[in-house]
């Protein structure tokens, strides 16, 4: 029996959502061959296979804003799938959490959904990387960021296509935003494109002066913060020193503080046995930041099963109060488990 977990990065998709991707042009999310299938069952034979205690489940990639404009359907998915997450919790207390997901980029519908959702005891919100094009860290995003840093969020994290408009930010979130990946004929976007989202995400929340607004929100990032740990100082670097930009100043050291402060970073995907060194060894994450991930049913069950073999190998390197941390120990503590 494989070591007790607790998973922090897991997905569900009732069929009115996945029926509602397929309607909208997201057949093949982020490039990915398809929409995944999910149920209750399925997902609990797996966290049983597994030995996996609890989950926090999330929409991922693309979220609930399916196209630009259709920003009623959006906030009447995430009253649905944010209600469906809350039943599945009430009957499973000790099995399910969630994080609520928010029709981002409306931000009025977005500040309605949290209040009904923190009613409904979701544990948290997740935000995609960007919604259309507008990033994390992009001011028009301020009312929900102030909401969310009010009730001491935690904020999952999920990387979605990069996006960008031509015409420049502003008109980010409009129907001229372009969803980019250069190599996608021959590798959908989570394949590396959802790294360096979540790096472009990262050093905007920072450079934005997002991250000093807001003290008193948790940020979960997934793959261990993708790109983040090799190109920080750069960013940090080029941020106290370039000319005729409004960015917030941070140095490194106190960049790697907060992070150790307020975030953490979950082993969903390969993040075995190299890509744990850049953020634990290169820039010094502690272990106490680090969380377990499956990636749940966007990562097979069978290949759940096999990550977890090869995490089980990677974290003999660990020390055994290490490996219990990321396991299900920080979890535990993050969540009053």
């Amino acid at each position: 029996m494989p070591r007790h977990r607790i998973d922090t990065h897991s997905h569900y998709l009732p069929d009115f959502y996945r029926e509602a991707l397929i309607a909208n042009g997201h057949a093949n999310p982020d490039g990915m061959p398809a929409v995944p299938q999910w149920s209750e069952t399925d997902h609990l034979a797996m966290m049983d296979k597994l030995n996996i205690q609890k989950s926090i489940i999330s929409i991922s990639s693309p979220g609930v804003h399916l196209q630009p404009g259709l920003d009623a359907l959006a906030a009447d998915l995430a009253r649905r799938v944010n209600s469906f997450a809350a039943d599945l919790k009430k009957r499973h207390p000790t099995r399910f959490g969630y994080f609520a997901v928010l029709p981002l980029p409306g931000v009025a519908a977005s500040l309605n959904e949290i209040e009904q959702a923190f009613a409904e005891d979701c544990d948290g919100v997740v935000l995609e990387t960007n919604h259309h094009g507008i990033y994390l860290g992009d001011k028009r995003f301020d009312p929900v960021f102030a909401e969310l840093d009010k009730r001491n969020a935690k904020v999952f994290i999920h990387p979605t296509t990069g996006c960008f408009s031509p015409a420049g930010t502003a008109e980010a979130g409009t129907k001229n935003t372009l969803k980019v990946n250069p190599l996608k004929e021959r590798m959908p976007a989570p394949v590396m494109e959802f790294f360096f989202d979540t790096a472009r995400m990262v050093a905007n929340l920072f450079l934005s002066g997002t991250v000093r607004r807001y003290p008193n929100i948790t940020y979960l990032l997934s793959h261990l913060g993708g790109a983040t740990p090799p190109v920080l100082s750069r960013f940090l670097g080029f941020g106290n020193v370039i000319q005729g930009y409004d960015l917030d100043n941070w140095s490194e050291e106190d960049a790697i503080k907060v992070l150790n402060e307020r975030f953490y970073f979950d082993l969903a995907g390969w993040t075995f046995p190299n890509q744990w060194k850049g953020l634990i060894d290169g820039i010094g994450v502690g272990y106490d930041r680090i969380l377990y991930g499956s990636d749940f049913p966007f990562t097979p069950a069978s290949s759940v099963e096999n990550f977890s073999k090869v995490m089980d190998e990677g974290t003999e390197a660990w020390k055994d109060e290490d490996t219990e941390k990321a396991y299900f120990g920080n979890a535990e503590k993050l969540f009053n488990l």
